[in-house]
């Protein structure tokens, strides 16, 4: 084959290269069969590796490769043109072409790379991430960015090379000190998609969580987890906070919602001071006390009362109940301190416990300022 090349290429008449118009017109009828029946074959091995996939991934690849490897097959037919005919186009001409046609096929390149890197991100994410989690599925859309972004920048330091040739390593040694700045600048942000990480994996909270944060006042729910920043429902003033999820890790985050057995216990702690009352009554009221939650609704059974200590007067009692209905704490709340009232009530006690502070000191310095 090499010789009958060889002998077409070198006949001449009258000047016309017939040998090498011959061997060109050979080569782009090869060029188009291969076309043809190369990209058959590839197609072909790549459906049968992904015959038992039930996504549409695979064949969204086919449909990138085939026209790219259709225009590359043929790009290499016109290079082998240009060699056979680069004496007589001459070594500018040539030189020319030769340009052109690598641009074409870098632009080529990247426009698959750039397309494929999304299909690439889809398909690893459904291999890696199948915990069907949150932070799943807040990574997933990422993954196409993330191998896009990486073919971004590939390709434009290959195209940097082809243009640049060594002033390549300065436009790299640019991007990374520009990278270095920005990384300076972003670091708050960069530090929040990591705590976002944290917060998942060590399963601080999830959407829907009723919370209490340190700065904030009351019952707080999670409303949405984002990439950079928590969304806060407020619920004693009705208003949204978005936090940083860095301030959500840095604190102290008290989880309503994480429950350590299966049954739901929200705290509801009292603390009673009754001036006066002998031990018979003080034992009366305490298991008076212990047997409330059991008629009210919302309440577990099990309840804790404690007569704590004696302070100065009073009898100090503490009492710990809890609920078991999210949607009655409130109700049961107010049901127990009712409960609470007409038993004291019952027991004639009008009163609590009344605190009375002296200071002798403050009254006459405060005559004495009223005088002057």
């Amino acid at each position: 084959m090499q010789a009958i090349l060889d002998t077409l290429k070198n006949l001449d008449y009258s000047g016309v290269p017939i040998g090498k118009i011959v061997t060109v017109i050979i080569i782009l009828t090869l060029t188009q069969t291969l076309r043809r029946f190369v990209i058959a074959a590839i197609v072909k091995t790549i459906e049968r590796f992904t015959r038992k996939t039930k996504t549409t991934l695979d064949d969204e690849l086919i449909a990138i490769l085939k026209p790219s490897l259709s225009w590359l097959i043929l790009i290499g037919g016109l290079w082998i043109v240009k060699e056979i005919l680069a004496q007589e186009l001459g070594l500018q001409l040539s030189e020319t072409i030769g340009r052109a046609l690598n641009l074409i096929v870098v632009f080529i390149i990247a426009y698959a790379v750039y397309r494929a890197a999304s299909i690439f991100g889809q398909i690893i994410a459904n291999l890696l991430l199948q915990s069907d989690t949150e932070l799943d599925e807040l990574l997933r859309p990422l993954m196409p960015k993330i191998f896009q972004s990486a073919a971004i920048i590939v390709i434009a330091i290959k195209i940097s090379e082809i243009f640049l040739g060594q002033s390549a390593a300065a436009l790299v040694g640019l991007l990374g000190g520009a990278g270095i700045t920005l990384g300076l600048l972003l670091k708050d942000i960069v530090y929040d998609w990591f705590c976002t990480i944290i917060i998942y994996s060590d399963n601080l909270y999830r959407e829907g969580d009723w919370v209490g944060v340190t700065g904030l006042e009351g019952f707080v729910q999670i409303l949405n987890i984002g990439f950079r920043t928590t969304t806060l429902h407020v619920v004693k003033w009705g208003s949204i906070v978005k936090m940083p999820n860095s301030r959500m890790i840095s604190g102290v985050v008290e989880n309503w919602s994480q429950n350590p057995g299966d049954e739901l216990k929200w705290g509801i702690n009292l603390i009673l001071k009754i001036d006066g009352i002998s031990a018979k009554k003080t034992a009366k009221i305490c298991s008076a006390i212990e047997q409330m939650p059991k008629n009210i609704k919302g309440f577990s059974p099990s309840c804790i009362v404690r007569f704590k200590q004696i302070e100065q007067n009073a009898r100090v009692i503490e009492v710990i109940a809890f609920v078991n209905d999210d949607n009655l704490y409130f109700d049961a709340e107010r049901e127990l301190n009712l409960t609470i009232l007409e038993l004291l009530e019952q027991e004639g006690i009008d009163f609590l416990h009344v605190e009375l502070r002296t200071e002798p000191e403050k009254r006459k310095l405060a005559e004495s300022a009223v005088n002057n």
